[in-house]
């Protein structure tokens, strides 16, 4: 079996040098190739790769294209039989992921998809246990999954209109239909170098995550739901927005909510075009499964 590492990147030198140094071991297996996307740095993060990582494959765009064009040149070049897709600022705690993939894949052949255990934090945890057991599950998380890539073909690109979240989502909700499943792994573990309190705050960063991230589960209900189970959740979406967030004095999501709102219109035309809803049936057996699972924390 033959694997991709795939790391899209744009800005971040410094976290994507850390990541390459600690995936480059595995290059040593002729059976595991690297490829970094630059999405148009110009910090010097291409000419980093090339002079410190000369067995990586480096492709670049002079103009920055976006996240979900770099992820889907990267998934349909490939001649791999399994793409591992990482972000630029997490790295493998696991000590052999590629064949504990490789076994759950050769034993699993209904799974397209793996989703890893995340720890998310700046800081290693001072445990890497769990007594968590594999488990099939509704969706996964960008920064750390692999792709069997005969499930990959089997359905669309991921939409470079979504621009950055909800893209999982839609790949999930196209893997169901297409009789795929996607299960959680937490023998595979990787830590994502992100400090979530961080992230949280008020500023530029969190507006735009605000505003794709709300936006992004809309356009994949008006996508994918039974006509009533959309007027549903979009309204009872609405109503938490202004219960949880507005009507508590949280002002600033004013903004990204009605921006979000604005996004969703002008993309209505792509929504009429490419819906492609479940049946009932469909709906109450995706229901069923389990929420994905995104954030571990050690277990005492």
């Amino acid at each position: 079996m033959k694997f991709a590492i795939h790391i899209a990147t744009k800005n971040r030198k410094e976290d994507l040098l850390l990541t390459l140094e600690q995936v480059y071991s595995f290059l040593e297996n002729l059976e595991v190739e690297c490829v970094v996307f630059d999405d148009g740095s110009d910090d010097g993060s291409s000419e980093a790769v090339q002079n410190n990582f000369p067995k990586i494959k480096l492709h670049r765009n002079e103009t920055s294209r976006g996240y979900i064009y770099c992820r889907n040149i990267m998934l349909n070049e490939t001649q791999a039989d399994v793409a591992i897709s990482l972000d630029d600022d997490a790295h493998f705690l696991s000590q052999n992921p590629f064949e504990i993939i490789q076994n759950y894949f050769n034993k699993n052949p209904k799974c397209g998809l793996i989703a890893f255990r995340i720890f998310w934090s700046k800081v290693a945890p001072q445990s890497n246990q769990t007594k968590a057991i594999p488990e099939r599950v509704k969706s996964f998380v960008g920064c750390g999954h692999a792709w069997r890539m005969e499930a990959w073909r089997s359905i669309s690109s991921y939409p470079e209109w979504y621009e950055f979240y909800g893209e999982e989502s839609f790949a999930s909700l196209q893997l169901f239909k297409n009789n795929w499943e996607i299960h959680y792994l937490p023998q595979v573990f990787i830590q994502h170098r992100v400090d979530l309190k961080q992230r949280k705050n008020f500023g530029q960063d969190f507006t735009l995550r605000y505003r794709r991230g709300l936006r992004a589960g809309w356009y994949n209900v008006f996508l994918f739901y039974p006509l009533p189970k959309v007027i549903q959740f979009f309204l009872y979406s609405i109503w938490m927005q202004l219960k949880t967030k507005i009507l508590k004095g949280q002002f600033k999501v004013l903004s990204p909510i009605l921006g979000a709102l604005w996004d969703l219109l002008l993309v209505s035309p792509k929504i009429i075009k490419y819906r492609t809803a479940f049946t009932p049936q469909e709906f109450k057996d995706y229901a069923k499964l389990k929420e994905p699972k995104i954030y571990w924390k050690p277990e005492n």
